[in-house]
């Protein structure tokens, strides 16, 4: 099918070097980036909501430690360097 498309002369040229440089026509690359854009688009409809990990075990920080604290909790890591 034809159809008339009004693109950017910067990107229509670098897509004319890239198609001789791969030894393929303008149309055959455009055609993969369109396959190659509507794919991702399936891809990432089908994905959904990513549900995240949430730990529900019990227990906190260590007594006395002050969570507000940056000094306090290097410490209690033992990494005070």
């Amino acid at each position: 099918m034809k159809t008339t498309l009004n693109l950017n002369d910067q990107l229509l040229a670098d897509a004319k070097a890239l198609a001789a440089q791969r030894r393929t026509s303008l149309t055959r690359l455009i055609e993969e980036g369109l396959q190659l854009r509507l794919r991702a688009q399936a891809d990432s409809a089908k994905r959904g909501r990513v549900l995240l990990p949430v730990f529900k075990g019990r227990g906190g920080l260590v007594a006395g430690v002050n969570p507000l604290s940056n000094k306090a909790l290097l410490e209690a890591l033992g990494d005070d360097a």
